[in-house]
């Protein structure tokens, strides 16, 4: 079998772990670069080696000139509609980094053109590979707790402090700040593991003095009939995520990864967690060589999207 080709779109930051995760596989090989930053193109083919890649600044040349089967979306948020658009529409698959788009009318319209192309779409939300996240998805589907009766879901984060002056707190880049970006994992963690729809939403947002929104308090009523509580916040300390999900029977309690169960009257239970078996990368790969379902698709992230800008309407915010 020949290799699947992938070209990538964006090479700093998150692209590490995707080049990493990605050069784990046999079936791959990455076989050109694009990026506006001819520093982050060659920091990454350095870290990997990757001798004979090649290099473009435009995307589009690369689109045109390499013969790709797959790209890898690791660019500011509001280029992924286009960029994801044109590789799709040049018959190639694609792994987008969340957020998918930053506008529902976006979504919609890629999740057509990927239909339409007849390509593997897949959104970057890792923690769907996750022992912990796929524990407490499956503990709530089998009805452990009982039904859900509220979720109080949490951020913190020194995403103020890390971002100053660079694209995320650019609004014509970023499209919005901290919820748009790190936030739009803790939404995706919320609504993926409950299967819940959210019906209404009440919030208030703080820029802190930056272009963009940092911290944002939002109370959500859902169709089902539970209640929830999102807590995002970027100037903060250090980094802490917390989940709690309370159903008639019981509650689970995440804790920057540390997962305990509690029943009323009883000792909390640690339970046992699935071995990780895939990620992001490798779930897009055997994606695209029909090993299964697209595990993370455009449906998927749609709600995602569509719940975010809920929250931005009901904050009176148009972040760009």
């Amino acid at each position: 079998m020949s290799k699947i080709r992938i070209g990538m779109i964006g090479t700093g930051g998150i692209s590490q772990v995707h080049g990493r995760q990605l050069l784990e596989l046999e079936e791959v090989d990455i076989v050109a670069l694009s990026d506006t930053s001819s520093e982050n193109r060659e920091k990454f083919a350095a870290k990997f080696e990757l001798e004979a890649v090649k290099h473009f600044t435009d995307y589009k040349a690369m689109l045109n000139e390499c013969e790709l089967d797959a790209v890898v979306i690791c660019s500011p948020h509001t280029l992924h509609f286009e960029q994801a658009t044109d590789a799709l529409n040049n018959g190639l698959h694609v792994l987008i980094e969340k957020p998918m788009t930053c506008s529902s009318e976006e979504a919609e319209l890629l999740i057509a053109t990927a239909e339409k192309a007849g390509k593997v779409m897949q959104v970057s939300y890792q923690r769907h590979f996750q022992p912990e996240f796929l524990f407490i998805r499956d503990a709530i589907a089998r009805g452990e707790i009982g039904k859900l009766t509220s979720i109080t879901a949490s951020l913190y984060q020194e995403w103020k402090q890390f971002t100053t002056g660079l694209w995320r707190q650019v609004p014509e880049l970023s499209g919005g700040g901290m919820l748009m970006d790190s936030g739009s994992h803790i939404i995706d963690v919320l609504l993926w593991t409950t299967g819940l729809t959210p019906a209404e939403v009440k919030t208030n947002l703080h820029t802190q003095g930056a272009p963009v929104e940092i911290d944002s308090f939002t109370s959500i009523r859902f169709e089902e009939g539970a209640v929830a509580g999102l807590s995002i916040i970027g100037f903060a300390p250090c980094w802490h995520e917390t989940y709690v999900f309370c159903g008639e029977d019981g509650g689970i309690f995440y804790d920057n990864g540390k997962i305990t169960i509690q029943r009323f009257g009883e000792k909390p239970v640690v339970p046992e967690l699935p071995k990780p078996t895939t990620n992001q990368d490798k779930s897009f790969i055997d994606a695209i060589l029909g090993r299964h379902e697209v595990k993370v698709p455009g449906t998927f992230a749609l709600k995602v999207v569509k719940f975010t800008e809920m929250i931005y309407q009901a904050g009176g915010y148009k972040p760009y």
